[in-house]
């Protein structure tokens, strides 16, 4: 006869577990199997999806998170577009509340800090690559186009990353008078013009050319050099000086 809700299985003295039980273990396995792989293997054994399960145990006790990674993964097109997304945007997300949010984005600042750090005690143009990384995690994927001007001082040193404003880079938005103005307050005497395109892709416009060649010839008269312009995209990088443009 077959055993009603509740009752024991006496081939073992104890209740069979309940269809909940099943999942909880199942769930707390698949956790653990997570950790196992991370520790042993490091970032590169799991998916993007995966490292997004992880990061969502902190703020999700119990229960499936691989949908609501997989969900994140689908709205925001990649890991960093979900790192890098809006708190208000990622709550949007079935299952993703306050708490999940703030548990992503903790994740993000910690990469920039650990990014800048790698740029801001070494000479810039030295650690050329730890520089592009770094931009690359702060700007990359801004959905409006923001203007920063790196100050550096005669070792190549950075010594003030100023935003200047967002928007397009065009003489309404950024003075060359200004920048070079700010640079002999801060006693630099480089600087490196960066900005970025929301459109993913970081080709220069005819105003990113005028404007760096602008600010170039102002830094002449006033012995600043304009090392370089770096336009940020998602789908990379450019350097205008290695476009033969400044």
């Amino acid at each position: 006869m077959p055993q009603s809700e509740g009752s024991f299985d006496f081939g073992t003295g104890a209740p069979p577990a309940s269809k909940s039980d099943s999942s909880k273990h199942a769930g707390t396995g698949h956790r653990e199997r997570l950790r196992e792989r991370l520790l042993k293997g490091g970032a590169e054994a799991l998916a993007d999806y995966e490292v997004l399960e992880y990061l969502l145990f902190a703020a999700i006790k119990q229960g499936d998170t691989k949908s609501i990674a997989k969900d994140l993964i689908a709205q925001f097109g990649s890991l960093a577009g979900v790192l890098n997304a809006d708190p208000a945007a990622l709550q949007r997300v079935k299952g993703v509340g306050r708490t999940s949010a703030a548990a992503l984005k903790s994740v993000a600042t910690a990469a920039r800090r650990m990014a800048r750090s790698e740029v801001s005690a070494k000479p810039v143009l030295g650690s050329w690559q730890a520089l592009l990384d770094y931009l690359a995690i702060d700007m990359a994927h801004l959905t409006v186009e923001r203007v920063r001007v790196l100050y550096l001082d005669t070792k190549n040193r950075l010594i003030d990353d100023h935003h200047v404003g967002d928007g397009s880079i065009d003489e309404a938005a950024i003075h060359p008078r200004e920048v070079i103005r700010r640079a002999m307050d801060v006693g630099a005497s480089a600087l490196i013009l960066v900005h970025n395109h929301p459109s993913g892709n970081p080709e220069p416009s005819r105003a990113d050319i005028q404007i760096t060649q602008r600010i170039a010839e102002a830094g002449r008269l006033l012995g600043v050099t304009l090392h370089d312009h770096v336009i940020v995209g998602r789908e990379g990088h450019v350097s205008l000086r290695a476009k033969g443009l400044i």
